[in-house]
């Protein structure tokens, strides 16, 4: 399930879509909050373009809208139903959690989007 050649491996890391050997980002660190969005231009094993056309990442909000939205319930259904936690409590641990994870669901986001485009071929070289 986790293993090179499969798009959640891409997802998760951060690689190439196509080829999978390099990170498509400049800072590996999500958390180098300067660098979080920055992506080199092209994969300097396969080629591929990361920026296909302007705006290409726009698309990559409507994915970060969803992703934080089941994070967001996810963590309503932890401290609300199985740790009996108050609404109050409850919804502060929500934001706590948002804000905390803010940085990978942006990488996230983007690593799903560009792999929506981009099919994984492990013969692509330069």
């Amino acid at each position: 399930m986790y293993k090179k050649g499969k798009k959640l491996y891409s997802i998760l890391k951060g690689l190439c879509p196509k080829c999978q050997e390099e990170s498509m980002y400049v800072e590996s660190n999500p958390y180098q909050l300067s660098s979080t969005l920055k992506m080199l231009d092209r994969c300097s094993h396969c080629g591929v373009k990361y920026k296909m056309e302007p705006s290409f990442f726009y698309g990559a909000m409507y994915v970060s809208y969803g992703l934080g939205t089941a994070i967001a319930i996810a963590v309503f259904i932890i401290s609300f139903v199985f740790c009996s936690w108050s609404l109050t409590t409850t919804f502060v641990a929500i934001a706590i959690v948002l804000i905390a994870m803010f940085p990978l669901v942006m990488r996230w986001s983007r690593n799903i989007w560009i792999n929506f485009f981009i099919p994984y071929d492990p013969t692509s070289r330069k």
